[in-house]
């Protein structure tokens, strides 16, 4: 009885137009020891007004992605986004610059414009796991991502896992707590700003 559950939780979750995955071009740099090594030092702070979630990155393992993710976080992109997508018992989702606009027909389908090749690796989906959302193209990856509320071994294999909450997984908790409607949007929003911590930051 778990496989239909599992296979509905699938199809909601990752709803992101195939339209918009490939308008634009897709990431995949080489990074040198120097740079792994960096990204590797750096936080991000998601701030909400739930309060704060600290997430560490994986470059070892996907450092596209977490180039991308640290990238557009300086740039400010996600600022002012919501978590749009709640589901207890197995994720929230964040990072859709539509979701800035208050018309919540078009959270979910939004990106920057280009992908970042999947890079799928041997990290779990585990409870407070930072993974990437995309659409059925393996490439399809943008500024959309997920953090894990409880294991979900099911992804292992078929999204970037880039990262992990080292402190804030309560205000997780809270946040996948909140009244949500038919489509797991929060009634209320979320919103989120990140900010990027590095070795040199201040």
């Amino acid at each position: 009885m778990k496989k239909p559950i599992v296979s509905f939780l699938f199809l909601i979750f990752f709803s992101i137009s195939i339209s918009q995955v490939f308008s634009g071009e897709i990431l995949n740099k080489t990074f040198t020891k120097e740079e792994i090594k960096m990204m590797k030092d750096t936080k991000a702070i998601i701030q909400t007004r739930l309060g704060d979630i600290v997430i560490a990155f994986f470059p070892e393992a996907a450092p596209n992605h977490v180039n991308n993710f640290i990238e557009l976080a300086d740039k400010g992109f996600y600022d002012g986004t919501i978590f749009h997508r709640i589901i207890p018992g197995f994720m929230i989702q964040g990072g859709d610059p539509n979701s800035k606009d208050q018309d919540r027909n078009r959270h979910g389908i939004g990106g920057p414009g280009y992908s970042v090749k999947a890079e799928f690796n041997d990290k779990s989906h585990k409870r407070g796991i930072l993974s990437m959302a995309r659409s059925a193209h393996p490439d399809s990856a943008g500024s959309q991502f997920f953090i894990c509320v409880s294991d979900a071994p099911h992804l292992d294999g078929q999204y970037t896992v880039f990262g992990e909450v080292t402190s804030g997984i309560d205000t997780v908790d809270k946040i996948v707590s909140q009244q949500r409607d038919k489509r797991d949007n929060p009634l209320e929003r979320i919103e989120m700003t990140v900010k990027v911590i590095t070795p040199n930051s201040k």
